[in-house]
C-alpha cells in the first residue's frame, strides 16, 4: 500500500514537471503527507488542460452515505478498480494524477518496522496515478477526495512490502487522463526499479504531525539501495 508521501518541489518546478497553466498557490512542501489531509491533484479542467487543486486523501464514493469510508479506501488496487463499485466509475470517468517527491513504506522484521524512502535517483518529481470523487455533505457542499493506485512492487520494492504505487512516466500521463478505460489500464504496472532508491529513515514519519526535511535523512546519513 502507500500510506505515507512526500511532496516537497516549488510550485516552479511543479507547473515545468507536469505542464500546468495556472500557479496552485496553496499548499506548502510536506513531508509527510498521511490519510484525510489535503493534498493538491492534478486533473483535467474544463478547458482540456491540466489543473491543479487540493483534495482530501481517502476517497468516498458518490453514493456513500458517510464520508468516514474515506479511511478505508486511501489506496485502490490496480487489478480490481474496473470491477469494485467504489472506484468503477471514477476509473471510467475521474482518474487523476498525484505529484510527488517520494513516497514512504515499511518493512517488517521480526517484531519491528523499519521506514523507507523511496524515491527517483535524479531526484525529479513524479506522479502516482489516482482516481478522483465529488461528494456531497449534509449540507449539500462537494468534498472532493482522491485514491492512490497500487501495483505488484518491482525488484526495489519486493523486499520491503508485497505493493507499490502506481507510479507514472510523463509520456503514460495524458493516457491516465484522458484515455479511454481499457487504454488507460495498460500504464498501471510496477515502475523501473532502477529509475528508484530506498534509503531507511527515522522511525519519526510513523507519527502523522512530524514534518520537515529531517525526516527523509538516511538514518546512516548514506544512501543504500536493496540490490
Amino acid at each position: 500500500m502507500c500510506g505515507r508521501y512526500v511532496l516537497k518541489s516549488r510550485m516552479a518546478q511543479l507547473m515545468s514537471a507536469f505542464g500546468l497553466v495556472e500557479e496552485f498557490r496553496v499548499f506548502g512542501p510536506s513531508y509527510n503527507i498521511a490519510p484525510m489531509q489535503f493534498a493538491p491533484v492534478i486533473v483535467i479542467g474544463d478547458a482540456g488542460r491540466r489543473v491543479m487543486r487540493p483534495m482530501r486523501w481517502g476517497l468516498v464514493p458518490r453514493w456513500a452515505k458517510d464520508e468516514t469510508i474515506g479511511n478505508k479506501l486511501i489506496n485502490a488496487r490496480a487489478e480490481t478498480i474496473g470491477q469494485k463499485p467504489a472506484f468503477r466509475d471514477a476509473y471510467r470517468h475521474r482518474r487523476c494524477v498525484v505529484p510527488a517527491d517520494g513516497f514512504y513504506e515499511w518493512k517488517k522484521t521480526g517484531d519491528h518496522k523499519q521506514p523507507y524512502y523511496i524515491h527517483r535517483r535524479d531526484g525529479e518529481a513524479f506522479a502516482f496515478a489516482g482516481l478522483w470523487e465529488s461528494w456531497r455533505d449534509a449540507a449539500d457542499q462537494p468534498v472532493e477526495t482522491y485514491t492512490i493506485i497500487t501495483t505488484e512492487p518491482n525488484a526495489l520494492l519486493a523486499p520491503i512490502h508485497n505493493r507499490m504505487p502506481v507510479i507514472l512516466t510523463a509520456s503514460e500521463i495524458d493516457d491516465w487522463l484522458k484515455a479511454d478505460a481499457d487504454r488507460a489500464g495498460e500504464v498501471l504496472r510496477p515502475s523501473d526499479a532502477e529509475a528508484l532508491c530506498a534509503e531507511p529513515v527515522s522511525p519519526r514519519v510513523n507519527t502523522p504531525s512530524h514534518d520537515g526535511p529531517d525526516l527523509i535523512d538516511p538514518i546512516d546519513d548514506m544512501p543504500q539501495t536493496l540490490f
